[in-house]
């Protein structure tokens, strides 16, 4: 049996989190009415509103909209990263089975991140410390949060390297970052935040600048690990096409809060929302020859002045005046595991 394996076999977790108990019939992770916003010299950014979705163990959920919507704001919130100031939660709670992490002390947030929950972020060459070496860094984690010799250290790290597809990890155990490729490099981000065995990996934008070919090569990855060790995978991203054959089911956000959310096999067949209808026309598709792509027209809003109303209404094909651009639409179930937030959609029966 591997090292990796063992670790998973040997791992003991509290089932608490400070005084906290842990409620092991709680959804793995969820975000209900999480509020974000960025106090700035030129006003206020509001990066998430009411946004709320859950998690469960062994599900993957992608996040999906496009840049500047609030999904990384949302994920750096629940992790207890986010910098306050200028960022500052309002409003909502982020439960991890059933102890909000909101309200944790800093050190009862240590005890979370790495162990509770990791995050993969989106640029792994400035995520990486440049003047250590690749195998140092993942190394760092056993020594501090267990309490490992330098040379169980290596060996644990020499492990996971092998087990996210670094050739020849024992050699590649002394590299720096720049000596790894853009997809090694996000390989041994992976290795890093599986290493403390999580029980929730947050993703974030996890292939961003790869090519084609190493991008299903990390989304493999991933998936492969999530079934393996039973996790609960949160995945950031704007790209329709990465998570199709990956996530359980899809949050769809706009202006920082959800429109749309939906299993991945019923939202592909037949968004619903405006804005995810949108999305879907923007993909370039295999069947189709020639003509041009369908964009979204106009901007997403400045969330600093966000338009009455539903957010999406000065982009959208069927608003009304005089409704779009006053009432703000609520999330409503609109078929089972479907909820939509458009004032247009209708229940199906």
């Amino acid at each position: 049996m591997s090292l990796l394996s063992n670790q998973r076999q040997l791992s003991k977790k509290s089932n608490k989190i400070g005084p906290h108990t842990l409620d092991m019939n709680a959804p793995l992770l969820e975000v209900k009415d999480l509020s974000v916003e960025f106090r700035t010299e030129s006003g206020v950014v509001n990066a998430t509103n009411e946004l709320t979705w859950t998690l469960n163990a062994g599900e993957t959920v992608a996040i999906l909209g496009e840049s500047g919507s609030g999904k990384s704001v949302s994920s750096q919130a629940v992790m207890g990263i986010l910098d306050s100031p200028p960022g500052f939660v309002t409003n909502g709670t982020a439960k991890f089975r059933g102890v909000d992490l909101l309200k944790l002390t800093p050190k009862e947030k240590r005890e979370v991140q790495g162990r509770r929950i990791a995050m993969i972020f989106q640029d792994a060459l400035t995520a990486l410390n440049p003047v250590y070496t690749v195998g140092w860094q993942i190394s760092e984690m056993f020594r501090i949060h267990e309490g490992l010799s330098r040379r169980e250290a290596r060996e644990r790290s020499i492990d996971l390297l092998g087990s996210v597809g670094i050739p020849s990890p024992e050699l590649r155990y002394d590299n720096y970052p720049h000596e790894f490729s853009g997809g090694m490099r996000q390989r041994a981000m992976i290795a890093m935040a599986i290493s403390l065995d999580p029980d929730v990996l947050i993703a974030d934008e996890p292939t961003t600048a790869l090519d084609v070919t190493v991008q299903a090569q990390v989304m493999e990855l991933l998936a492969s690990l999530q079934q393996r060790y039973h996790m609960g995978l949160v995945l950031i991203t704007h790209d329709l096409g990465v998570v199709a054959g990956v996530a359980d089911r899809l949050v769809v956000m706009y202006a920082g809060t959800a429109v749309e959310r939906a299993g991945v096999h019923d939202l592909y067949a037949n968004p619903l929302h405006p804005y995810t209808k949108g999305l879907m026309d923007s993909i370039p598709r295999a069947d189709q020859v020639g003509g041009r792509l369908n964009p979204i027209i106009g901007q997403p809003p400045d969330l600093s002045a966000i338009p009455s109303g539903c957010p999406f209404h000065p982009r959208c094909p069927i608003a009304v005046p005089g409704k779009c651009n006053i009432e703000r639409p609520t999330m409503r179930t609109v078929a089972d595991g479907r909820e939509v937030s458009c004032h247009f959609v209708e229940a199906t029966q």
